[in-house]
Order: C-alpha cells, then structure tokens, then sequence
C-alpha cells in the first residue's frame, strides 16, 4: 500500500472523534454514563449543531431539483426567476446531469462578479473554478507540486488546519512550519517566516506558502497584503459556503480563484480537474446563491438580510462568550474570535497530568481531551492534531453549539477543568 496514505494523520476526524461516535452508541443501548449526550464541538458543522438553513438557498435548491415546484408552489418571484436561470444552464435543464468540470458557466461569472464587488479588483470568470467544498480545490492546487529529491516544500501556518499537513504527506511534499505568534493575536510574524524558509533550504525547495484567512483553528483574521502584491504575486483564494452564515457543509460547494498563474500551468490544472468530472450540481447551485444573493427591493431581500443577520449577530455573541468564559478559567488564554467559528485556547497542565499521560503514552492535551470527552461527553481536537509550539498545550473547540446548549457546555467544562485540575495538583 501507498506508505504516504498509511503515514497521513487527520485529528479533526481522528481517535477522539471516533471515541466520541462509540460513546454515542453506548448511550443509546442504555449506558450508564455521568452525561446523557454527547457535545460534538470538534467540527464546524453548523446545521448538525442546530442551525437553519438560510431560506433563500433551500428555496432556489428545492425548484432546481424539483422544476415543478416553480409553478406549483408560491415561491417569491426572484427564487423562480433564479431557479430558472440556473436550470436553464443544465443539460437537460436538470441537476442530474454532469456539468462543465470545472463549474456551470453563469455561476463562475456570478461568483466573478461578486469577488470584484467584495475586493475592489477585476476578477476573469475564466479564472473562476466551482469546486467541491474548499477542500478540493486546496487538494488540486497542492497536486500541481513536485515530490522528489528533494521534494518541493509547502510554507504552512502553525497551527494549521491537518488538511494541509495530511495532504503534503499524502502528495509526497515537504511542510514547513512558520509559528503564528499567540502573543500578537495569531499575527504572521515576518522573521519568523524568513527563518522558516531559510531553515527548510536543508530539506527542500519551498514553491509556495499557504495563508489560512480566517485562521482555523486559530480564529483570527489578516488584513489586506496590498496592491503592490497583489499585481505581482501568484495568488490561488478559495471559499467554501460551508462556513460563514450559510454553514451548509453538506453541499459541498466552493470555489477557487486564479490570479497571475503561469498560463501552461493552469492549462494542467484545468486538465486535472476534467479527469475528476465535476462538483456536485446543487453544490453549485448553493454557492450561486450565496454569490448572487437577492438584492434589497426583490421579494426574498427582506427575509434573507434578517435570517443572514440574526445568524451572524449569534455567532458574534457566542464567540464572545466562549473567549470570556475560557479566560475566567485558572489556567486558560483564549485569543479574541475575529471571523472563524473556532477558538484555539492554551492551557496549562498541571505536572501531574503531563506525567500520567505520559504513561498512557497520549501527547498532554490529547489525555486532557480525552478526560474531557470520558467524564462529560463533550468533544474538542486536541492543540497537538493542528501542530504547536513545543511546550505549550491548547485544544480547538467551536461556537456553534446553539446559545442553550453553547451554555450548558461551558458550565460544564468549567466543573471539569476545575476537578482536573484539583486531581492532578
């Protein structure tokens, strides 16, 4: 077998979740446990904790898998209007036929106009590709880079998503480690950058860095790099519309967006990306949506700027709460939330934990968790799954278990932290 696959590691899916998923299972054939349900906070799947779909999206997605329904059922005139448009562009007017591999030709010119309107640049539609998720087109660009002797290197945030260490493993390349300074907020620090990169000139030859904007799982947010850059620089964005107000993971939609690539490259990237067909139909359905939302005077306008709203002012309120609530604990120092769904607090463990996971043979803050998920079913990604610096320990968890629960868990993590630590003092 593939020695790269059998190497790669992926925490955010790993032995705590798996773990998480049996006690699940044990509770439901009678268990007795401390708790009665398990508090998924280890993803960012915000409609499996709770949240409403945006009613806009589900409405345009409902005519376009559904074409009766645009005449049978009083939809506003805008979401039939769209629906249209969109089946229209289908083969066979429906979302059951394959679409151009690299997305349907209205919604990558949808999606360019609403890069331009956002950054105040022109973006080519041409240079727009509808992908599944961001986690494909992050995986195709990655796929473009060279292993060997020496192998190309991969400038990567620490901490940093395990998509992107799992992926070079997988592909053969070399990570390079350049530490966020926690101090400064998650800011990217530029010596730390240059030390990174003349340190990896040993072990590779570094081809590009990758820039996690809003950081995951760090949740912090960078500002504009500047024209100067941007006029120069080889530049690959990508956006998934599983995050954000819109949570919809499932979908899978996305899309990525090309700036000064060398043009024989691109004509390979579009070449790997015709082999693997293409995304989801109603993925990218979804994302038109969310490029081409309703505009103030159409029908849907009024009830999708108050649902948008609302979920967004929810999410502000519920990152606030989980950063106070972690800094009022002994032990804890939680950055400020700026534009993700997660937090990234670093604890500090008391000797006697640090030893008795030793003897587990578990990292510290993998022990913590998993005392964490056993004693109160609620489950977090240990700091040492998305790399950290050494000596320190932290753990994501996100804020979007609903306001109701999002309560009851802290309440209940605070007991626990509190016991932990009195037991291991």
């Amino acid at each position: 077998m593939k020695q790269n696959v059998v190497k790669l590691e992926y925490a955010v899916r790993g032995p705590l979740v798996i773990r998480a998923a049996a006690i699940e299972n044990e509770l439901k054939k009678g268990a007795n446990k401390p708790f009665k349900k398990v508090i998924r906070a280890n993803l960012g799947d915000a409609h499996a904790m709770g949240a409403k779909p945006i009613t806009f999206i589900r409405q345009i997605l409902a005519c376009a898998s559904f074409p009766e329904l645009i005449e049978k059922y009083d939809f506003p005139s805008d979401v039939k209007q769209r629906a249209n448009e969109l089946l229209d562009a289908c083969g066979g007017r429906s979302v059951g036929a394959y679409s151009a591999s690299y997305g349907i030709e209205i919604i990558r010119k949808d999606v360019a106009k609403y890069i331009e309107d956002r950054d105040g640049h022109p973006s080519n539609w041409e240079d727009v590709l509808i992908t599944a998720g961001a986690s494909m087109g992050i995986k195709s660009i990655l796929n473009l880079f060279a292993p060997g002797n020496p192998p190309d290197g991969v400038l990567i945030p620490i901490p940093q998503y395990p998509l992107y260490s799992a992926t070079l493993v997988e592909f053969g390349l070399e990570g390079v480690g350049y530490y966020l300074d926690e101090d400064k907020g998650w800011g990217l620090d530029m010596n730390e950058l240059k030390g990174a990169l003349e340190k990896s000139k040993k072990t590779c030859c570094v081809k590009c860095i990758v820039i996690i904007n809003p950081g995951n799982p760090t949740g912090q947010v960078l500002r504009e790099m500047g024209k100067p850059y941007t006029d120069e620089v080889e530049l690959t964005s990508f956006m998934t519309i599983s995050k954000g107000y819109m949570g919809e993971c499932g979908l899978r939609g996305g899309w990525l967006e090309i700036v000064n690539m060398d043009k024989e490259v691109q004509t390979h990237l579009y070449k790997a990306l015709s082999a693997m067909l293409c995304p989801t139909v109603l993925g990218q359905i979804a994302t038109d949506a969310v490029a081409r939302p309703p505009k103030q005077g159409e029908p849907s306008y009024d009830l999708y700027i108050k649902e948008k709203t609302a979920v967004l002012d929810s999410l502000k309120t519920r990152a606030k709460l989980v950063v106070d609530t972690f800094n009022s604990m002994e032990g804890f120092k939680c950055n400020p939330i700026q534009g993700a769904m997660y937090c990234f607090p670093r604890i500090q463990l008391p000797p006697k934990a640090i030893e008795a996971a030793k003897a587990e043979g578990k990292a510290a803050d993998v022990f913590y968790a998993f005392s964490l998920l056993e004693e109160t079913g609620i489950c977090i990604v240990a700091g040492s799954g998305f790399k950290q610096r050494p000596g320190t320990y932290h753990f994501r968890t996100t804020i979007l278990p609903q306001p109701e629960l999002l309560n009851e868990m802290l309440t209940i993590f605070k007991e626990f932290h509190q016991k932990f630590t009195k037991k291991y003092s």
